[in-house]
């Protein structure tokens, strides 16, 4: 039996977010397309024989037990049943409210990482469902493939994509995701698109006109990416992104950004760095 893993959270970029309606119960229909990014938060877990879920870094402004990633935890140990606990560490890269996944990366990293350190013998499946209770986006995670989504986002059919090397701009700010599904202004009449023109043709963020309205920040970051190659925003949060054909160009690219906006440079993958990690671990 293992004692300990360290594996990756990577990020993710929603390559266009159309919203298609609003149901009854607030939440929205919407039809995105998911790309990882091989650049991760880390988490390592150490087995606990006493049934504790403790998490050792604390996240400015969350409580520990509101924190996904002990959410995510407890999650697994009800469904398994298990007697065991884990000591949890975070390194984090990824930035809150950024909309790359962060929280949500977090989550399905712990339930598969757990599901392999206490040997729950969960299937990707099952731990999707427990994802998919903790946020829409956790069971593109959990399953760790590029994915046209579609429903409040739970619904996912795998898609191979080109694999771009990215720029990401980070304004510094935090997007609140039930904010920007809040507003007014938001449009949510665009119309459902099939797999075949989601892969060719792409889309737009629905999501993109309102953050620019209430973050200058996130404005401002946009137009700068802009003059270099079509910048879009990701999710709901804060974070751009323009594609490039190869390292050297991303580089030079983010060179010449304003020195005050943060930036990374990360390849698009189609498997998730968790997934490959997972891989390696299980042909040694």
């Amino acid at each position: 039996m293992l004692n300990s893993l360290t594996l990756p959270a990577p990020a993710k970029l929603n390559l266009f977010l159309h919203i298609l309606g609003r149901r009854d119960n607030g939440y929205h229909d919407l039809q995105t397309l998911f790309q990882f990014l091989d650049y991760a938060d880390e988490l390592s877990f150490s087995l606990r024989q006493d049934g504790v879920i403790k998490l050792h870094d604390n996240v400015a402004g969350v409580a520990h037990d509101d924190n996904l990633i002990v959410k995510a935890a407890k999650a697994l140990q009800a469904h398994s049943h298990t007697s065991l606990g884990a000591d949890i560490t975070l390194s984090k890269r990824l930035p809150m409210g950024g909309g790359i996944g962060g929280g949500s990366s977090n989550a399905a990293t712990t339930l598969l990482g757990l599901n392999a350190l206490w040997q729950t013998r969960c299937d990707e499946d099952q731990l999707a469902a427990l994802g998919l209770a903790l946020g829409a986006d956790v069971p593109v995670f959990v399953r760790g493939h590029a994915a046209f989504a579609e429903g409040v986002g739970e619904r996912l059919s795998p898609v191979t994509l080109a694999e771009p090397w990215f720029v990401v701009a980070v304004p510094q700010v935090h997007v609140s995701t039930k904010e920007i599904f809040c507003d007014e202004r938001l449009t949510r009449n665009t119309p459902a698109i099939t797999l075949a023109a989601a892969q060719t043709l792409g889309g737009h963020n629905d999501c993109q006109p309102v953050v620019e309205q209430r973050y200058e920040e996130v404005r401002n970051a946009l137009m700068q990416l802009d003059k270099f190659a079509s910048a879009k925003l990701t999710g709901t949060g804060a974070c751009c992104f323009a594609s490039f054909a190869s390292q050297a160009e991303a580089d030079k690219v983010s060179r010449l950004l304003q020195p005050d906006l943060h930036t990374f440079v990360a390849k698009g993958s189609n498997v998730s760095m968790l997934h490959r990690t997972l891989q390696t671990l299980h042909q040694k």
